[in-house]
């Protein structure tokens, strides 16, 4: 399975961020397989931001829950995020990743700057 992120790499301050991830070799809504959105703040560890399982259900970062969602394209074997109120603090390295019998996959990562 491979997965891709692309989105806008620079984002103003209270706006907000959509990114994609574009996932191929695989279904998005295979059984068990739990897709992920990660990030990683400059100096700083890897942050789990939410996920939506196979199921379809949505799980979510309690903070970061009043500004997060994500959502799933079946036709188009995608898995997308979005935050809203983007703020400084929110520039990232932000990773799709799939999880499934303790195997992890990732995508490459997507820089975001948020900026004026």
């Amino acid at each position: 399975v491979q997965l891709q992120e692309s989105g806008p790499g620079l984002v103003k301050p209270s706006q907000t961020l959509s990114l994609t991830c574009t996932v191929s070799g695989g279904s998005i809504t295979t059984n068990y397989y739990y897709w992920n959105w990660i990030r990683q703040p400059p100096g700083k560890g890897l942050e789990w931001m939410g996920a939506i399982p196979y199921s379809g259900n949505t799980y979510y970062s309690p903070s970061l829950k009043s500004r997060t969602s994500i959502s799933r394209d079946n036709a188009k074997n995608t898995v997308a995020l979005q935050m809203n109120s983007l703020k400084p603090e929110d520039a990232a390295v932000y990773f799709c990743n799939m999880g499934v019998w303790g195997n992890n996959y990732w995508g490459q990562g997507t820089q975001v700057t948020v900026s004026s």
